[in-house]
Parts: structure tokens; sequence; C-alpha cells
């Protein structure tokens, strides 16, 4: 979020989770965490979900020590201190490469239990926390747990949300380590930040075919396709919503297979539209990238304000719509969707698909200098629910 000052932080429609990835602050000053940790506190979800950046120097006590002089800091530093902010705060779960369980009480909330693993880690580029080289990505990532339902990381994965075709400008990109094991462990959500131009949302389909034997050089062998999002908010006053939900158009609930048809190109690329195709041959054995959103979609976040759900579109289009929310509803309406998992034997009950959400909120920096803000991205999904078996 990079926030300065209170003109800076959004306005946050209303839902049941806050994730924040990342870079809460410029450079994780006591002074800039402490706002944006009050901030957080202050906004009305049941649970708070955040992950540090490469930006939040202090919170990485090793790299502060050895590089603090680097910096000019307001005041002297303590790391201990920075991190009591987070690890202390009674209403935010501040995770470290870390795991937990949410579940939500509130008699007004939807009563359902997911597992979030999250971590502030990325590529090493230029002098940053919380970085690593390319020889130990293998072993930083292969640390997410088998079974998570959301994985939280600053880097994006690789050629998804990273904006890998301008990746030249400035040498960033997502990781590739991290592309190979979400294939493995397949979430239902991959939310992620860092690369501001990367912006967006992809559904990945994972190829069906045995993973261990994927490499660095072929990682785009993981994939089978990708279907992108189109913004409902991007020149509109709608919110940026990503609708997950059994209600969607299409019918998409990650935890069930819909057997939505395969798309070989992004839409988006070719009329501004969205529509899912379908495609006779394979799709190409390629990393698949998000058509940037452009600086046109940076809009003041003031016009968020009183601004409803229901007056969103669907994202997701196609000629078999209707055959697929047929399909979903019967595939969902058994304790396989409950539980996060595709009711059927155990080859055919693996997520097939993890999207990909890019939700940084500081526009694409032009010349070093951010050209603006990004809407909040609302995810509307289903999550097992905890309570209420013997209600249904």
């Amino acid at each position: 979020m990079h926030a300065q000052n209170a003109h800076s932080t959004p306005k946050l429609p209303r839902g049941d989770v806050l994730i924040h990835a990342g870079d809460l602050t410029n450079q994780g000053s006591y002074s800039e965490l402490k706002k944006a940790v009050q901030w957080i506190e202050k906004q009305d979800f049941e649970a708070k979900i955040v992950v540090a950046g490469n930006h939040e120097i202090t919170l990485d006590a090793p790299f502060f020590n050895k590089n603090k002089g680097s910096w000019k800091w307001p005041g002297d530093q303590d790391p201990t201190a920075c991190k009591k902010l987070l690890v202390e705060s009674k209403s935010i779960t501040y995770l470290e490469h870390t795991t937990t369980v949410v579940e939500l009480t509130s008699p007004k909330g939807p009563g359902t239990r997911f597992t979030v693993f999250g971590s502030p880690y990325t590529p090493q580029q230029a002098n940053w926390a919380f970085q690593y080289r390319a020889e130990e990505a293998e072993d930083v990532w292969n640390k997410i747990p088998e079974g998570v339902d959301i994985v939280v990381t600053h880097t994006p994965p690789k050629g998804h949300c990273d904006g890998s075709a301008e990746a030249s400008r400035d040498g960033r990109e997502g990781c590739p380590a991290l592309l190979r094991r979400l294939s493995k462990i397949r979430p239902k959500l991959s939310i992620c930040g860092h690369i501001h131009r990367g912006r967006g949302v992809e559904t990945v389909r994972w190829r069906t075919q045995p993973l261990d034997q994927a490499t660095q050089s072929d990682s785009g062998s993981l994939v089978q396709s990708v279907e992108f999002w189109s913004d409902p908010g991007r020149t509109s006053n709608k919110m940026s919503l990503v609708d997950l939900t059994i209600k969607s158009i299409a019918g998409r609930d990650l935890g069930c297979d819909t057997g939505l048809p395969r798309q070989s190109m992004p839409d988006s690329m070719q009329d501004g539209t969205m529509r899912s195709q379908a495609d006779a041959s394979p799709a190409p054995d390629v990393t698949w990238r998000q058509p940037p959103s452009g600086d046109g979609n940076l809009v003041p976040t003031s016009s968020l304000t009183g601004i409803a759900l229901e007056n969103n579109e669907a994202w997701w289009r196609g000629e078999n719509h209707s055959k697929n929310l047929r399909n979903a509803r019967h595939a969902c309406l058994n304790n396989g969707c409950r539980t996060g998992r595709a009711f059927g034997d155990a080859e055919t009950a693996r997520i097939e698909t993890t999207t990909v959400v890019n939700a940084a909120y500081l526009g694409p920096r032009i010349a070093g200098k951010p050209t603006g803000h990004h809407k909040p991205m609302v995810v509307d999904i289903q999550m097992p629910v905890w309570r209420g078996e013997d209600e249904e």
C-alpha cells in the first residue's frame, strides 16, 4: 500500500476478511507501521490477515541490522518494537512464512473455516528486506504446506499477474519456484502484490499430468489454460469485484470443477470484453500473461463510498454458461463442496484451478514515482462451512 498519510488510504467496501499482501509502508519505520496498523485495526472485518513486504525493512531484523545505514530514519528504530505492533495486535493475524486457520464465528457471518499461508519473501532484487537468492527459492516455497485454501505472498508466481510482458523494464518478475509449488498444492486463491503493473486476476487451470517433472525452464507446462478477469470497476463507479461464487454467471466455484472450456487467448487482448471460448486444440505450453491494467484504471478511492455489491456485474461469460451453472450447482450441493473439494474419486477430486489475484493498491511507478491508486479488490468466494451441518 505504501501509505504515507490518511489521504492515501482507501475506503474499503464491507466484507468478512481483509487480506493485505505486503508493503504497508515506504520503509518500515515505527511511525509508519503504527499508522498502518491503527488504520487496519479500525476496519470492520471479522478477520484481518497481514504479511509484510520488501519495504517493511525493520520487520526483517537481520537485514535491518546489517543495512539500516542505507536509509534515512526519523529516529532510532527497534525491530522488536516494530514487529510487536503487528504480532500483539488484538485484531490482526500477522503471518511471516507461517500458516493459520481462520474460523469466522460471527452469527451474522458466513460461518466458514479455511487455512491461510502467508509470506513476505520475494526474489532478490536490489537491496530490500525478506529476499532470497534464486538457488534458495525451492526451499523457501516448499515450506507451504499441502491443503491450504489461500496462499498470501508478497511476490506473484512467475508469469501470472506479474506484468511479465513488461518485465524487461526493471527486471522484476514473479517467482517460478512459487508457481511450481502452487501447481502441486493447488490452493483456491493465491493473493499477491509487489509488482504494481501486474494488478489483475487470472484463474489458472493446472495440467492433470504428473507435476514433479517440471523444471525452472518449462514452468509453462504446468498450466493448461488461463482465464482473465475483466474489472467491472475499470471505467465506472462499480467495485473491482472478483466473483468466484456459485451464483456467478459461469457457475465458477473453485472447490468444484464446472468443466469450463479452455481459452487459448484472453479476449481482453482482442476487443475488451470477456468471453470464454471453446478451443478444440490443446493450449500451448507457455506461461500466460495478464494483460496490463493500464494507467486508465487508476481512480480516486473516494468514488468507492456507498457502492453496493449488487451493482456489480459477473466477470465470467461464455456460450456454455447455463450448462456450467447447472453442473456447478449439482456438484456443490454436497459435502464435497463444503470441504473445499469436488465430489468424486481421488483423482477428479483434486482442485484443478487456482485464482491468482494481484491486489496492488498503488499504481505503476513511472520514473520512480507512483502514478496513482487502484481501487481495492473485493473477492467473493465460497469456503468450507464449519457449522450448521444439521441446519441445512
